[in-house]
């Protein structure tokens, strides 16, 4: 199988959720990633790929989301999901990594859980909500109830990546709003809603573990400054792509190996 890549389904006490599981090596790693429009089922191989340079050295876990979400569910709760389901499979001491959303529910898990938390990458994140995410994310939410898909993934599109991003790739948009049109509306909206419930910033004096921010200057989801913020109050390294916005997860050549490189120290 490709870097080792299987699918599976867990079942905890109180929800079940869908994870990935790839790689040979013999360190823990959590990835835990942001909202998108649909979840990681059957996205194994282009994950493994995506993320291959961990393969040789971690065995990564990805968690989506629970299957039984409810409006109301913060999270914080999710953090607490992912607490659970690390508990079932035996996993200790694990490096997390969480991009965007996946990075606020990794601040809670090592808030809430620090025993399982050995380091930590928090990328394009937050600790607390500012103008800029209530505005956007607030936007993909009318958006969603108007049911203009076609808007909606445009405009997550173009808050995501940069602008020279956008214009290379705008003959693919069309087919890209196929691909990305929310399967359950309902979940995406209460996933959406969700992102506007974090707040750390007052304990992440908590964080006990190293960690490495980064993100991107031009982020035009959660900001920059957030970023800097967050790395201010822990005390910790940071990184901002001067010309890269919430998407330097993917457009960063060198994002991956600079998460690996802080992993490895």
């Amino acid at each position: 199988m490709f870097y080792n890549a299987k699918e599976g389904k867990l079942n905890i006490k109180n929800a079940s959720f869908d994870y990935i599981r790839f790689g040979t090596g013999k360190k823990p790693l959590l990835m835990i990633q942001g909202l998108n429009t649909n979840g990681i089922k059957g996205a194994s191989l282009s994950l493994a790929y995506m993320y291959r340079i961990f393969a040789k050295e971690y065995t990564v876990y990805l968690f989506d989301r629970r299957d039984e979400v409810y409006d109301g569910i913060t999270v914080k709760d999710f953090a607490l999901d992912i607490a659970e389901a690390v508990d079932e499979l035996g996993i200790k001491n694990a490096d997390v990594f969480g991009v965007s959303q996946g990075g606020m529910i990794a601040q809670y898990l090592a808030i809430e859980r620090p025993d399982l938390v050995h380091k930590m990458v928090l990328a394009v994140t937050l600790s607390k909500n500012n103008e800029t995410v209530q505005n956007v994310v607030s936007n993909w939410i009318a958006i969603t109830k108007q049911g203009d898909f076609k808007a909606l993934v445009l405009d997550m599109a173009e808050k995501m990546y940069s602008d020279e991003y956008v214009k290379r790739y705008k003959f693919v948009m069309p087919l890209l709003t196929l691909l990305q049109k929310p399967k359950d509306v309902e979940r995406f909206l209460i996933l959406a809603k969700s992102c506007l419930t974090c707040y750390t910033y007052d304990e992440l004096e908590k964080i006990t573990c190293p960690v490495f921010v980064i993100g991107g200057k031009r982020d035009k989801v959660v900001t920059g400054e957030a970023s800097e913020e967050m790395a201010e109050k822990l005390g910790c390294e940071c990184y901002l792509y001067e010309k890269l916005g919430h998407a330097a997860y993917e457009e960063g050549k060198d994002f991956n190996k600079r998460v690996f490189e802080f992993l490895k120290k």
